[in-house]
């Protein structure tokens, strides 16, 4: 199944529903792609994640193909105990926006990215992203976890009720195309 077929599986599921988010899967995607993070934040990160592992939760923006260079972070937040991952992007400093449709069920922009004025360069032209109803099925932000040790699997659950653990890590990555299809390792 393409990225594509998934996305836009989830899309008519979260318009039925009204309360899925729309960048979960059923499946995780085949492809990994490398991706880049920016160095560690300062804010109210662990100074581990730069130095060694982090103790609690490795939080990663990546704007992906945009490069968007003020969304992209790499932090540890530390935690103790399973957290909403609302929250933990929150003590990150990681400020996310849903649509006017769906305000809370799905992440529209990440930091403020993408601007409502980047022209995003995709297959069949350029796109704006308004933030009014659902974001392109070719251009969103994607929920991944990674267990302490394994690999980068899709969220199954939105920001709003998935909960991560110590151990952790959880990125916000955008897509353009289908490229990256996945985290880096």
């Amino acid at each position: 199944m393409t990225l594509t077929k998934i996305r836009t599986a989830a899309a008519s599921s979260l318009a039925a529903a009204g309360l899925l988010f729309t960048l979960a899967a059923c499946s995780t995607p085949a492809a990994t792609q490398p991706t880049a993070s920016a160095p560690a934040s300062t804010a109210t990160a662990s100074s581990s994640a730069a130095s060694g592992p982090c103790t609690g939760v490795k939080v990663i923006v990546d704007s992906g193909s945009l490069k968007q260079a003020a969304a992209d972070t790499s932090v540890c937040v530390p935690l103790d105990a399973p957290t909403l991952a609302s929250k933990v992007l929150g003590e990150a400093k990681v400020k996310t926006e849903g649509t006017a449709q769906y305000p809370k069920e799905l992440v529209c922009r990440v930091n403020g990215v993408p601007a409502a004025d980047l022209d995003i360069a995709h297959k069949g032209g350029t796109y704006r992203e308004d933030c009014s109803k659902m974001p392109a099925a070719f251009a969103y932000w994607s929920l991944w976890v990674k267990p302490a040790s394994g690999g980068w699997a899709y969220a199954q659950e939105g920001l709003a009720t998935l909960k991560v653990s110590p151990g952790q890590s959880l990125e916000l990555l955008y897509t353009v195309d289908g490229a990256p299809a996945a985290p880096a390792a």
